[in-house]
């Protein structure tokens, strides 16, 4: 299975380094806004999150189970 990621450093105007990965696109958004929140002092909601999903990808190789 390939991981989903989203990168912090991908982010217009960030200097995160964070890069976050997860199984599932629902428990890396959930994770992904939590982070979003807490270090950089977004709103969580709608529009945080299509924001958050369109900077979502596949890693190219899959880590074995």
């Amino acid at each position: 299975m390939r991981r989903k990621y989203l990168d912090c450093r991908e982010s217009p105007g960030s200097n995160c380094t964070v890069a976050i990965s997860a199984d599932t696109d629902e428990e890396l958004m959930e994770v992904a806004a939590q982070h979003a929140v807490s270090a950089h002092g977004y709103k969580d909601g709608p529009e945080l999150r299509e924001e958050l999903r369109k900077m979502l990808k596949k890693q190219e190789e899959s880590i074995p189970a």
